[in-house]
């Protein structure tokens, strides 16, 4: 084969895996920042199909975007005792207590569900973290990030938004 062949087929491979990787990246970070960022039960928006203090897992595509309801994978469900402890831990937090002072409302908790294959083949899947999603009317939000298994917040990442509407 010549050299030129064996360069081309080379750089059409890294390409071609360059794509892949950056289409991955890009999805990623898109349900990620999604699962991070949504409080859609109140909003109603479902946009990742959270509901009721349910997850939606496995739902994409459809004509309407994001698919509602069963399918998939399911739903995970969450239990009241689990949403209380994590709900205990932030408001333990003396920056959460200020946050909830100046008029934030908890309006859902995320769990943040890990899923690890051991060595022998067992499958542990756990929920040591979560995310405790605040609302402040409709000019701000906040995310609580919780360590349960240490029981800690770890990260509090505040949204404002300000509107000045012209006409």
């Amino acid at each position: 084969m010549p050299k030129k062949e064996v360069t081309k087929m080379d750089r059409r491979n890294a390409l071609m895996l360059l794509a892949l990787v950056a289409i991955a990246a890009v999805i990623g970070s898109t349900v990620y920042s999604v699962y991070a960022a949504n409080n859609g039960e109140e909003s109603g928006n479902g946009f990742a199909g959270w509901f009721n203090g349910r997850m939606r897992l496995g739902a994409c595509g459809g004509p309407g975007g994001w698919r509602r309801g069963g399918g998939g994978y399911g739903f995970i469900e969450v239990s009241e005792e689990y949403k209380e402890n994590v709900i205990n831990i932030a408001e333990s937090d003396p920056d959460v207590q200020e946050l909830l002072n100046n008029g934030y409302n908890i309006t859902g908790v995320r769990p943040i569900i890990t899923t690890r294959v051991e060595a022998d083949g067992t499958v542990v899947t756990k929920a040591t973290n979560a995310i405790v999603m605040l609302q402040k009317d409709t000019t701000g939000s906040a995310s609580v990030w919780v360590d349960v298994s240490e029981g800690k917040v770890t990260k509090i990442v505040i949204m404002t938004m300000t509107v000045i509407e012209k006409s």
